[in-house]
């Protein structure tokens, strides 16, 4: 377990890190000179002038980085399927035999994880869409 929190870890953070540093460079130059002429400090301009664009940017393929995390790890935890089906999917499959029904289940509850993943950062881009035309 701790060998695939620290691969999912890794892999993972490497690529939102060049998703948010590339939202980062997207912004122009021009901005935070700007930002820099009304008087803001640095700290005040990457909140109030780079942060909003850049997250703009940035939205859409954090969504997808953060729906592969979900599914990496329901692919790592397939590596570990033993240890999934005798926590989760053992018990109620020894007490009642049926195993469609039971994997069923945990498609279930990966497939609404997901979504739910996925719905989540959906309404947190329109939010930034929104404040962004303001």
């Amino acid at each position: 377990m701790l060998a695939l929190v620290a691969a999912l870890s890794l892999y993972s953070g490497g690529y939102i890190a060049e998703v948010v540093r590339g939202g980062l460079a997207a912004v122009d130059a021009g901005q935070v000179e700007a930002a820099q002429a009304l008087g803001l400090s640095p700290i005040q301009a990457l909140r109030w002038v780079t942060l909003p664009q850049a997250l703009r940017v940035a939205a859409p393929p954090l969504a997808s980085q953060y729906l592969n995390l979900a599914k990496n790890a329901s692919l790592a935890i397939v590596v570990g399927y033993p240890d999934l089906v005798a926590l989760f999917g053992g018990t109620v499959l020894n007490q009642t035999g049926q195993a469609v029904e039971t994997l069923s289940m945990i498609l279930g509850f990966y497939l609404v994880l997901s979504l739910s993943l996925s719905g989540l950062i959906n309404l947190w881009a329109a939010r930034q869409a929104r404040w962004a035309v303001r």
